[in-house]
């Protein structure tokens, strides 16, 4: 039998409480599963602060207090939820004790970079993967408690290898693909931390931030599962952001370009990377609602291979102000040969990653997440190019996007979609920079003023399914 790999993320771990409703979930399904763990709530975010404020502090004793009192609130948040979860005496402080070994390794980590003033790659990796590791324990034990057969298997002892970039690795799936599926292989529950993966060297290596998805479908695939079941707490993908719009409906199905877009421009089912390994291996993503449990395992969506254009066409409208332009200007930028490879590969040498590109005759837009705005401002306005006069930067942006097979078919009622999106907006008052489509068969998009944001996604939303 085909194992499930089931991912549970943070927005399942905000409270002591929310343990017991993940075991009950694991109860449910009868049957030997992989479990893939995020981090609780805010703990990558709070290790993000601590490691900057180690770095910035380096040599001052107040930094150095600052986290060892963070780790005193980890072992005592952690105390909390094995009081809450674990009634054996014995057991409880054996797994107490192994938790406090890993926050042990974890203070050693931020007291080294306390003395040395500065966060190698490798440091930040491993640092930032203590939020899944320490979760990964804590369930395992919990399960254990529950007389359920659970073992923990770490990433770098099943195999789990990666192409050793630091901070946003790739699964090598040819590395992993053989070790990974006999080490999870066997009866019983297998609990393992997301996020990371080692490099060929034993390295921890990140998946990006959010990453968990894609390591629970780099495991589904490495193990030929039967599907990837990833519990959330809202009825799976939805027409729109139901804190932006009334009564969004839930979307049953969607295809693998269909979810990768709209996590890609802003939903927050998904990470936008976790189709990738199962496009072309025919294991279906699952989306659940742990709120639900009298719907038992009820899936709200189900992400597969099977292309589907529906009447309307679009399926859901996204949107986010992770975005920002890059602006190069210059009568003849958009027409001089080797101007834009120079862009990407400045760009590329300073770590920033480009989310899309539009040029003119005198303008090249960069669009990039608003984090590296000015990392990248600086990259180029001191870098000199023959035919730029100016760069220029705008933060006060945002993408709003209309997802669904068929949107750029020019055989049916696609061809239209991207102009009645625009249309919306624009008779509804919302300040549209540009306009996009092409770059995706299944999505088109424009970039407005960020304060116009819900306003245009409410219009969208309402244009393709008021109607409804």
């Amino acid at each position: 039998m085909k194992k499930i790999v089931v991912k549970f993320g943070g927005s399942n771990l905000r409270r002591p409480e929310d343990i017991d409703r993940v075991v009950n979930v694991v109860q449910t399904y009868q049957r030997p599963l992989v479990l893939v763990v995020s981090a609780f709530f805010g703990i990558t975010n709070a290790l993000v602060a601590c490691v900057q404020a180690a770095k910035e502090g380096a040599g001052k004793l107040s930094a150095l207090a600052e986290s060892r009192d963070y780790t005193l609130t980890l072992r005592a948040l952690k105390k909390e939820i094995l009081d809450a979860n674990i009634a054996d005496l014995r057991q409880r402080a054996s797994t107490e004790a192994a938790l406090n070994a890993r926050l042990d390794q974890l203070e050693r980590f931020l007291t080294g970079i306390h003395y040395i003033g500065d966060v190698p790659d490798f440091v930040n990796d491993v640092i930032l993967s203590y939020g899944e590791r320490l979760s990964s324990l804590l369930l395992t034990a919990v399960l254990q408690s529950r007389g359920i057969a659970a073992r923990e298997a770490l990433p770098e002892d099943i195999g789990l290898f990666t192409d050793g970039v630091f901070g946003n690795a790739a699964c090598d799936f040819e590395a992993s693909a053989a070790q990974v599926s006999a080490a999870l292989a066997g009866d019983g529950i297998v609990v393992v931390p997301g996020f990371y993966g080692v490099s060929r060297d034993g390295k921890t290596t990140l998946f990006g931030r959010g990453g968990s998805d894609y390591s629970a479908a780099s495991i589904a695939r490495c193990i030929g599962a039967e599907s990837l079941d990833v519990w959330k707490d809202v009825d799976g993908f939805l027409s729109a952001d139901p804190g932006a719009v009334e009564a969004p409906h839930s979307i049953a199905r969607l295809h693998y370009l269909e979810a990768a877009e709209l996590s890609y421009f802003g939903a927050k089912i998904l990470h936008p990377r976790t189709v990738e390994p199962l496009f072309d291996q025919a294991i279906p993503i699952r989306i659940l609602n742990i709120t639900r449990p009298d719907l038992g395992l009820h899936a709200f969506t189900v992400i597969d291979g099977e292309r589907t254009v529906t009447h309307d066409v679009v399926k859901s409208v996204s949107s986010t102000d992770d975005v920002a332009i890059l602006k190069l200007h210059g009568p003849g930028v958009g027409f001089k040969p080797g101007i834009l490879a120079e862009v990407t590969s400045t760009l590329d040498r300073n770590g920033i990653n480009i989310k899309s590109v539009l040029t003119a005759q005198t303008a090249i837009n960069v669009l990039l997440s608003r984090e590296h705005l000015d990392a990248a401002y600086e990259a180029l306005a001191t870098h000199h190019m023959a035919g730029v006069v100016e760069v220029s930067r705008n933060d006060a942006v945002a993408i709003v996007a209309v997802v669904g097979d068929g949107v750029l078919d020019a055989s049916n009622v696609g061809s239209a979609i991207a102009s009645r999106a625009l249309s919306a907006a624009l008779a509804g008052g919302v300040r549209v920079t540009m306009s996009a489509a092409g770059a995706s068969e299944v999505a088109a998009y424009m970039l407005v003023d960020r304060q116009d944001r819900r306003l245009a996604l409410s219009l969208i939303h309402a244009e393709f399914f008021n109607a409804k």
